[in-house]
């Protein structure tokens, strides 16, 4: 019987086998790699973008920022404006308080009723004088009551005067002044002796 060596062919078959193995793992190796590569690229451009649109509006707000701490400072340029006019138009509104407050108090004073004493400190009136009889303070209040400039009157005393011979009682009188402020008055009390009313 004949003998057949098989060894050389084996070798030749393991060797290319061995020769095939490291081609396909080159190649899978290859294309791992330029996958990574592409894979890689394509997030690299993703990140780049979003860091400039990061970038865009970071730069956006703070223009955005400057707008609004500008428009705060017109917000308190008009309040300020706002405060300035309105005091303005206060003032104006209050110059001749004074002056109108005399004459309803002059219209609301009758006869037989003498002032010799009056303060204003904000919207009150302090009144004191004398009188030649209760019906008149009465016929008083019912004009302070009754007047478009004064309100809320109040009497807070009357008393016979220390002189026996004395015909007149001394009396103290509070009032307010209608639809001014505090700010709209002066806060300093006036001392006045306006005399006789007068009769209506």
């Amino acid at each position: 019987m004949a003998y057949i060596n098989l060894l050389p062919w084996r070798d030749a078959a393991r060797k290319e086998r061995q020769k095939q193995y490291l081609t396909v793992l080159t190649a899978t190796a290859m294309f791992s790699f330029l996958l990574v590569f592409l894979i890689n690229m394509v997030y690299s451009a993703r990140i780049d973008g979003q860091t400039q649109r990061n970038r865009f509006l970071e730069n956006e707000i703070k223009v955005l920022d400057q707008r609004i701490a500008e428009i705060r400072n017109l917000n308190d340029t008009k309040k300020s404006l706002q405060q300035r006019m309105s005091l303005i138009s206060q003032l104006q509104g209050s110059r001749n308080l004074g002056t109108q407050i005399m004459d309803e108090i002059a219209s609301a004073v009758p006869a037989g009723v003498y002032l010799t004493q009056l303060e204003k400190k904000g919207t009150s009136l302090l009144l004191i004088g004398k009188s030649e009889s209760n019906n008149r303070l009465s016929n008083m209040l019912r004009e302070a009551e009754d007047s478009d400039l004064l309100s809320s009157p109040y009497l807070e005393f009357i008393e016979a005067g220390k002189d026996s011979v004395s015909l007149l009682s001394n009396f103290k009188m509070h009032l307010t002044v209608k639809g001014y402020e505090d700010v709209q008055s002066s806060n300093t009390p006036a001392t006045g002796k306006p005399g006789n009313g007068g009769a209506k």
